[in-house]
């Protein structure tokens, strides 16, 4: 039996060698569309009904610097300023750019109501309006006018235990260290206006309402101590901007968002006293 069944093997085996083998027959279907990512490109931007509005950039290039709080730039109608100058279209370099190539710069110290436009290279620069901060007196910060730890000088209002540094600028950066100051406002004579966070830990501003009229605030700086007294206190809305005005007087405005009402400040005025 043994040598039956080794018989038969090799008699199988033979035979498969006798036949030649054949590769298998198959195909491969030819691929379809492939599937792309939404398009990308600045050169298309769909709108919220699905339409198209060809060759409008919406990558940084054409993105603007949204103006400091409390700027003269703040006010301006159609003031902007490009975050990358040297990419952005249409733009006239060192000049904020407005739609269409025409260029929109704030007002300047003393400049009458109403438009002054001049040809520039490149373009029309327009300057309107009033300069917010144009009035009799006005100290501009300068280098000199700096401590040693950046800061311009002090504020103290012993009524609410307030003793802080005032520091350039009103950003949050700015007022994470002390009170900022208004940037265009004057450091000394006329108004000097300052601003402070009303609530966390550098909540400094946070009871200024709760000041009377009459209670003294001095601020020192390296021009000297003056005392202010205070002349009124005040909720105003976010978008007004009144109490930035410039003064023949000197005067002092302090502003703080209200607690819960992000639409409201809080604004308090205080005159020099002797």
């Amino acid at each position: 039996m043994k040598k039956l069944t080794t018989t038969l093997f090799s008699l199988c085996l033979a035979m498969a060698m006798a036949f030649p083998a054949f590769a298998t027959d198959y195909t491969i279907p030819e691929p379809g569309d492939p599937e792309y990512a939404d398009d990308t490109s600045v050169e298309v931007v769909y709108t919220v009904d699905g339409g198209a509005q060809k060759n409008e950039d919406v990558s940084k290039n054409a993105a603007y610097i949204p103006p400091t709080f409390g700027s003269p730039s703040a006010y301006t109608p159609n003031y902007s300023e490009y975050l990358t100058p040297n990419l952005a279209p249409n733009a006239m370099a060192g000049n904020g750019a407005g739609i269409g190539g025409t260029t929109v710069v704030p007002p300047e110290y003393g400049t009458v109501s109403g438009a002054q436009t001049s040809t520039a290279s490149g373009g029309t620069v327009t300057v309107s309006g009033t300069r917010p901060y144009s009035g009799e007196k006005h100290t501009e910060v300068t280098r000199d006018l700096y401590y040693a730890d950046g800061s311009l000088g002090t504020l103290k209002i012993a009524a609410i235990g307030v003793n802080v540094k005032v520091y350039q600028g009103t950003d949050s950066n700015t007022l994470a260290k002390g009170a900022g100051h208004f940037e265009d406002s004057s450091v000394w004579d006329g108004n000097v206006a300052i601003a402070g966070h009303n609530r966390g830990a550098n909540c400094y501003f946070g009871e200024i309402h709760t000041l009377s009229i009459g209670d003294r605030i001095t601020l020192t700086t390296k021009l000297g101590t003056r005392t202010y007294a205070v002349t009124s206190v005040a909720k105003v809305s976010e978008t007004d901007r009144t109490g930035l005005a410039a003064s023949s007087d000197n005067i002092l405005t302090l502003y703080t968002c209200v607690r819960d009402q992000r639409e409201y400040r809080w604004c308090v005025t205080a005159a020099e006293v002797g």
